[in-house]
């Protein structure tokens, strides 16, 4: 983990804790708004049932103003709209004869309403609406009833819910966002600090051990000189190089850290930096007896840091070498997927690879005992190194055993 990584970690914690709040807050706003909307129709039924139970007779009142538009959002705060619950009862008889008109309504709405009933009392029984005007038809024992309800009060009310909803939730929002990315820092000040001393430890740990290896092995050539080799003093070395790898490695980590929060993207030729690292390469192979093939398009382009496409391909080439078999080869392509974007291929012969399990090749300091290369060390820290490279570059690394042969496919981006 890096200062990079750290950052990555608090703006994913600021993002999902804001997603979270989002969706808590739409859940309780649409809650509320829906709940609001069934509890006001089953008002408006209720208020319609009674209309026709009692056969209420209301004043007259002019609402020409209100039958056919739907209010405005700026009339939302309008105190008035309590006034306009206004009713009306069409009674007809057995033949469908008009018997009366009663109710709440203005003289030159009464043609309107006509028309309204005449269609209504045609179809089935039942609630229904028309705008702003909600109806109840009903049979009665002597013939049929119409009841209307103008909802233009209910129509405000949702709509001054809905509005100040909107307006609590966003101000909720920006209120969350600022607490969320100021405590975001002490989310992520223990993993700062926790980083910090890994450094410091890794580094005060490779000095303090060198030391005292040294002498070891000062003392047991030491020892070989006056007394001679002897099995003891064999596996003593042995075990001060294992040692000095581990500090290697340690101090690779370290560096690897250092390097990805010092990076720079530029544009450079992807082509150029692989093909340079696989040229140094050349003489191990051939000393090896491995035959080192590319495969590299030409001027192929991304923005990066050519000092990490280096690192990447050299830790892929060393590896592919190291555990190749006995004359067996090694092949490296490059190949342009997209602007921007590259695809790096490392293949080299391995025979035994057919139980071997890939996804662990990427853990830490991790081997396979199994190897009939045991001895160069096993798959250690370098290939743990590479898919901390292909993650800086929103990228994968995957590796695949197939006809003998052993692929790592890196995609960057």
């Amino acid at each position: 983990m890096n200062n990079r990584t750290i950052e990555r970690i608090k703006k994913r914690f600021i993002g999902i804790a804001m997603l979270a709040i989002f969706l808590a807050m739409v859940f309780i706003g649409g809650a509320i708004l829906l709940a609001s909307f069934f509890v006001s129709r089953s008002a408006i039924r209720r208020g319609l049932d009674q209309l026709i139970l009692n056969e209420a007779y209301l004043k007259d009142r002019d609402l020409s103003e209100y039958y056919f538009d739907s209010p405005d959002i700026t009339d939302i705060f309008n105190t008035q709209v309590g006034d306009q619950a206004d009713f009306w009862l069409v009674r007809y008889d057995g033949n469908g004869q008009l018997l009366s008109v009663d109710g709440r309504y203005p003289g030159n709405s009464y043609t309107f309403f006509l028309g309204m009933a005449d269609e209504i009392k045609e179809g089935p029984e039942g609630y229904g609406r028309q705008g702003r005007i909600w109806y109840k038809y009903a049979d009665t024992l002597d013939g049929s009833i119409i009841a209307f309800i103008d909802t233009t009060g209910e129509i405000y009310a949702i709509n001054r819910l809905l509005f100040i909803t909107l307006i609590v939730c966003l101000a909720g929002l920006a209120v969350t966002f600022i607490l969320v990315t100021h405590f975001s820092d002490y989310v992520v000040a223990s993993e700062a600090e926790n980083l910090a001393k890994q450094k410091d430890f890794i580094t005060n740990a490779s000095h303090e051990l060198k030391t005292p290896l040294a002498v070891i092995r000062a003392n047991t050539e030491m020892s070989q000189m006056l007394n001679g080799e002897d099995e003891w003093s064999v596996s003593t070395l042995k075990q001060i190089d294992n040692m000095n790898g581990l500090i290697a490695n340690l101090v690779m980590i370290s560096k690897a850290q250092e390097m990805e929060d010092k990076s720079e993207m530029v544009m450079i030729d992807v082509s150029g930096v692989v093909a340079d690292s696989v040229k140094t390469f050349e003489p191990v192979a051939a000393k090896d007896g491995i035959t080192l093939s590319t495969d590299i398009v030409p001027e192929a382009k991304m923005k990066a840091d050519a000092s990490k496409i280096m690192q990447l391909t050299t830790i892929l080439v060393d590896n592919a070498i190291k555990y190749c078999d006995d004359k067996g080869t090694v092949k490296v392509g490059l190949t342009q997927i997209r602007k921007n974007a590259v695809r790096m291929t490392v293949t080299n012969s391995y025979a035994d690879g057919a139980n071997v399990d890939c996804n662990k090749f990427f853990e830490r300091f991790y081997r396979e005992d199994k190897s009939h290369n045991i001895d160069k060390g096993g798959y250690g820290i370098g290939l743990s190194i590479a898919e901390n490279i292909c993650r800086q570059y929103r990228g994968t690394i995957q590796a695949s055993w197939k006809n003998g042969e052993i692929s790592f496919i890196c995609t960057l981006y």
